[in-house]
């Protein structure tokens, strides 16, 4: 019997999935979607299955296709998948013959995946960061990273909801909103953010809409989305993955990056990703450092003998729930042999906040406007930032019903990278991300890497204010400063997902998934999400007993 969704359901899910932004993604019903055979499952588990002959890879999109539409039409409504890829079952069809003719390329081989809607892919899928302005255009080849998937034997399912221009177009934007997809919901409370702006990954990979997913992060688009849906995320350090075909913000700041339930899946993904490219002389850095395969660093031991420093200033204290879950981590991690150094504050944190932002305006007008005159001349898209914004106004019915895009007329206006201005700005980023920051600290303590949790508790979605947020995120260190972070599942606030991140130097990524990984392994915090209404809190706010 055949597990294809009809041509009817087909042609729903393309509906709900192509007109979504017009509505601006409403709010979500907290109906749990029908009992699903692949929930929960790990890349191991699928290659397990399609090894036996339980599953075929076609078998694997057409089920990951019916929990989509079940999820999105059916169900609680998440809105995580922009687009499904027309090609994908021919795809996993190939590599089903590929596997039957003993020529399985690696972990990946018929594992259906999932991509941001920034990352370029030279097919069928769109690629428009999310904005109606890029709907048709066509990038000329894919993204380096996609082809490096391809390559390893993986399916390109489609593509998912993002902050549209990946949260740089407006101060009072909602995370998961744009202009395209409309507004992505958090599957662990319906009301709340899937925070942003890899916001599809996360909640599509929380959901089980696929077993991982590719984002990407300027500062904590892959950490933020992936600590709110309970979800391991890896912002690699600058360089380790290429960013060529993928809708920049930052060539400074800007990365790809896994995101998975669990660290292993992580790593296998990340081995993956990670490549040299002469198009992005960011991977031909000197002193770059890239793992073929990290999974040998996943070691259940690996907190023994690690020295970790607790970054606590700026970084605890904003969340009385958040803090409780981040001081049980740490408990956690001296149980399991680690030496714990407390404090170990980034003496600088705070200091480049601001110097963060004006940098990212500038790179951003210089780089967008590079990806665009990169596209097929003859699509229908603006072809630079100035275009952009018309569009904009053209479409302020369907682009700006909630919030505007004062962030691209900032930009805008912003001169070329040549100018003093911006070249200072770059030094004092570096100097006190870096030298000063994160660099000073390990050394001082020769620490193994930095701990803080990565954020509160996910907040209210809130489309006429924009994002509130609940302070004290802890991703721009390692995001100014170029250098690798992860974050693991630690806990739950009356059913809201928080998570820790471990951060350190750079091209330590090996030391920081070992680390992330026996922390998993000793806490098993990760459950699977509720698709709840909203989040339940005791009555008149007291706690029985």
């Amino acid at each position: 019997m055949s597990n294809k969704p009809s041509r009817r359901e087909i042609l729903q899910m393309g509906v709900v999935l192509g007109t979504a932004g017009v509505a601006g993604g409403g709010a979500a019903e907290a109906r749990p979607p029908r009992a699903f055979a692949l929930d929960e499952m790990t890349i191991d588990a699928l290659q397990k299955a399609m090894a036996s002959g339980e599953h075929t890879s076609e078998q694997l999109v057409d089920l990951y296709r019916r929990r989509i539409h079940d999820i999105d039409v059916g169900g609680p409504s998440l809105n995580a998948v922009i687009e499904l890829n027309p090609d994908a079952v021919s795809l996993a069809r190939e590599r089903d013959r590929e596997r039957k003719a003993g020529k399985a390329r690696g972990p990946l081989h018929g594992i259906p995946i999932l991509l941001k809607d920034n990352i370029a892919t030279h097919d069928r899928l769109q690629t428009t960061a999310g904005s109606l302005a890029l709907v048709g255009s066509r990038p000329l080849r894919d993204a380096a990273l996609v082809t490096r998937l391809r390559d390893a034997g993986a399916v390109i399912l489609g593509k998912t909801n993002l902050s549209e221009w990946a949260n740089l177009r407006s101060s009072h934007a909602s995370s998961g909103w744009s202009g395209r997809g409309g507004q992505t919901h958090n599957p662990y409370a319906l009301d709340r953010t899937p925070s942003g702006s890899s916001s599809g990954s996360g909640a599509a990979v929380a959901a089980s809409l696929a077993a991982i997913a590719v984002g990407s992060e300027t500062d904590g688009s892959i950490l933020s989305p992936s600590a709110a849906q309970s979800l391991v995320g890896i912002k690699p350090t600058v360089g380790l993955i290429s960013r060529s075909g993928i809708v920049p913000i930052s060539h400074s700041q800007d990365t790809a990056g896994p995101i998975a339930r669990t660290v292993r899946d992580a790593a296998i993904l990340l081995g993956v990703l990670a490549g040299v490219d002469p198009d992005d002389s960011a991977t031909q850095a000197p002193g770059r450092s890239a793992a073929p395969d990290y999974t040998p660093f996943l070691r259940a031991d690996g907190l023994k003998g690690a020295r970790i420093g607790i970054a606590r200033s700026h970084y605890f204290g904003y969340s009385i729930a958040t803090d409780r879950i981040a001081e049980e981590a740490i408990a956690v991690l001296k149980a399991r042999g680690a030496v714990i150094v407390d404090p170990a504050d980034i003496a600088t944190a705070g200091q480049f906040d601001d110097s963060e932002f004006q940098v990212l305006l500038y790179e951003f007008k210089e780089d967008l406007n590079k990806y665009l005159a990169q596209l097929d001349p003859t699509g229908p898209n603006p072809r630079d930032l100035a275009g952009i914004i018309a569009f904009n106004d053209w479409e302020k019915a369907r682009e700006m019903p909630f919030f505007a895009q004062e962030l691209l007329l900032m930009a805008q206006a912003k001169g070329p990278l040549t100018s003093p201005d911006y070249l200072s700005l770059m030094a004092k980023n570096h100097d006190l991300a870096r030298v000063k920051g994160i660099d000073a600290v390990m050394d001082a303590h020769q620490l193994d890497a930095l701990f803080a949790p990565t954020q509160g508790p996910p907040w209210l979605i809130d489309l006429a204010n924009g994002d509130s947020g609940s302070g004290g995120s802890s991703t721009s260190p390692a995001a100014v400063a170029g250098y690798p972070s992860i974050t693991v599942p630690a806990g739950f606030y009356y059913g809201l997902p928080i998570g820790v991140s471990f951060f350190g130097r750079a091209w330590s990524e090996p030391t920081l998934i070992r680390i992330a990984y026996a922390f998993e392994q000793a806490t098993h915090a990760r459950r699977p999400p509720t698709f709840a209404a909203t989040a339940t809190f005791p009555a008149n706010g007291r706690v029985a007993g």
